[in-house]
């Protein structure tokens, strides 16, 4: 069962895995919104205001990455730099609230891509599988 599931995880984790989704999902929402820039938005999403080299771990791109990705987006009018005010030395990239409606849309449409991906199972199985992944996630290995 382990090498089963870690089989699939490979599959998941995989860059070009993302990357596809990522471009799936981005389609559409201007030119500094693609699979590239879609980590940073998500990472700040879910992390809150952080600088480039704390966020690039969580993003899996170094932080020079970060940079360039978060000029793009901050042209874009999605991420503004903001001094930190731990360290008046340091800035803080942060979402504006046109990068929060964006993120909007990306996670509507990444939770509908999901949904329509397993449309084809029968509901209570995929009910199950939403709770043991989310299990899984927040108590098994990860954790």
């Amino acid at each position: 069962m382990g090498h089963e599931i870690a089989d699939a995880l490979g599959v998941l984790l995989k860059r070009s895995t993302r990357m596809g989704l990522y471009r799936t999902l981005t389609v559409g929402l201007g030119e500094a919104v693609d699979e590239l820039t879609y980590p940073i938005l998500s990472g700040l999403d879910r992390t809150g205001p952080r600088s480039a080299a704390d966020l690039a771990p969580d993003v899996g791109i170094d932080r020079s990455g970060v940079t360039r990705r978060a000029t793009r987006l901050e042209t874009a009018g999605l991420v503004r730099r903001e001094p930190d005010p731990a360290d008046r030395r340091a800035t803080l990239l942060t979402l504006t609230d046109e990068g929060e409606r964006t993120v909007a849309i990306l996670r509507r449409r990444l939770s509908d891509h999901i949904t329509t991906s397993l449309a084809s199972w029968p509901a209570d199985e995929a009910t199950a599988f939403a709770r043991q992944l989310h299990r899984f996630v927040t108590d098994g290995p990860f954790a």
